[in-house]
């Protein structure tokens, strides 16, 4: 397990020559240095065509100087957590950032961990419209469905 388990960990690093430097006197050269190809991180949660275009007419709308629209789990209701989806004026860079056809959405970043698989969609109907989420991660609602907890 040993010799194979290294030869994968490695198998997508390139040696990258380094500048020599001196330890102690004498003259070392750097050519462990390794350079990791990084993959790309899939989203946190999958927005819907639906869920697109409602964010579309929200950003046609939206005050000036809005940049795009963001979704929060803030403390509230029955269950603990709820769903908010606000207009968002300044780029937090802790936050995860999925780049639409409508624009920019932001998920906050203390949310992610309770977003991650999630699904968000909007649905109108006779009597409602809004964003309905398919979240995996929550683990009871409450009798109203405004809050969930995880």
């Amino acid at each position: 397990m040993g010799p194979r388990l290294m030869q994968a960990q490695t198998a997508d690093r390139e040696p990258t020559p380094g500048p020599s430097r001196k330890r102690e006197g004498r003259e070392e050269d750097e050519t462990m240095a390794t350079t990791v190809k990084a993959r790309a991180r899939p989203a946190a949660l999958t927005l819907t065509s639906g869920a697109e275009a409602r964010i579309a007419e929200l950003m046609g709308r939206a005050p000036e100087g809005t940049i795009g629209v963001k979704l929060s789990t803030p403390r509230r209701g029955c269950s603990g957590l709820a769903y908010s989806v606000d207009y968002v004026t300044e780029a937090d860079p802790m936050d995860e950032r999925i780049d639409t056809p409508a624009g920019a959405f932001f998920v906050d970043a203390g949310s992610v961990l309770y977003l991650i698989g999630s699904i968000m969609d909007w649905r109108e109907d006779d009597f409602t419209a809004g964003f309905v989420f398919e979240n995996p991660n929550a683990k009871g609602t409450c009798g109203c469905g405004e809050s969930f907890m995880v």
